[in-house]
């Protein structure tokens, strides 16, 4: 099974332009995703797909790879299904399975990558994810955290931001010692086939209410598998969030 893992990083960031080429103690933040990335030993190419020049020209000072992508896309799927048709394209070769990680999770753990892609032993898996217990009633109840509720054999039954499920009878604040409630953790892999078709979706009603994009894909059919890590996800949206993380190594 070929897997690639692809890195979409955008300069535009509303909230923090230029995110991707922020440092964190003398390292810049995609630097470290792709150097991360490149330590799961499951991924036969890593390649960093970007809008902007100066990311292109940064990976590959750094000694990484990249690929120039379009404006327009609305969301790291559709970069990611632009950017392995101009690989495949470029290579000659082609792979079965994509890995699209998060450009701003500069702590992604190799061994959550390794855990997506064994999502796709099973042949019949067409998009695989990650989801990590919670353990506070701050995650619970944060409309950012998004939680997930899982079938018997792990195939995802819906996200919300909202907590799911809802344990009647009980309060809140005592939630968490009557249900087990899981937050995803936002790494994806496609077989390459499904992640060509649902670009191609329109949005759907419960996405558009929830503003999570996998809701459409569940809406139309494809059906989501969910592997289960011990490891938080660190996501950097603001220059807040990077200035908590500067005393990390």
């Amino acid at each position: 099974m070929s897997i690639i893992g692809i890195i979409p990083a955008r300069y535009a960031s509303t909230r923090f332009p230029g995110k991707p080429l922020a440092f964190i103690n003398g390292k810049s933040i995609i630097q470290r995703v792709f150097e991360q990335c490149k330590s799961a030993e499951v991924l036969d190419k890593v390649v960093v797909a970007t809008d902007d020049q100066r990311i292109w020209d940064h990976v590959m000072d750094f000694g990484g790879e990249a690929i120039m992508t379009g404006r327009e896309h609305q969301n790291g799927t559709s970069r990611c299904v632009e950017a392995i048709l101009k690989i495949e394209k470029e290579a000659g070769s082609s792979f079965e399975v994509v890995i699209n990680i998060q450009g701003d999770e500069p702590f992604i753990q190799p061994e959550q990558i390794q855990k997506v892609s064994a999502i796709f032993n099973n042949q019949d898996a067409r998009i695989g994810t990650l989801a990590k217990k919670i353990s506070t009633d701050e995650e619970l109840f944060n409309p950012n955290v998004v939680k997930l509720v899982t079938d018997k054999n792990n195939k995802a039954l819906y996200f919300s931001r909202n907590p799911i499920p809802f344990v009647r009878d009980v309060h809140e604040s005592n939630w968490l010692s009557h249900a087990g409630f899981y937050k995803h953790i936002g790494i994806y892999g496609y077989q390459k086939n499904s992640l060509i078709e649902i670009a191609k979706l329109e949005p759907t009603a419960l996405e558009l209410a929830e503003k999570l994009e996998q809701l459409r894909w569940m809406e139309n059919g494809y059906q989501i598998s969910v592997e289960y890590t011990d490891y938080d996800s660190i996501g950097i949206d603001t220059p807040e969030d990077l200035l908590k993380l500067t005393n990390k190594p």
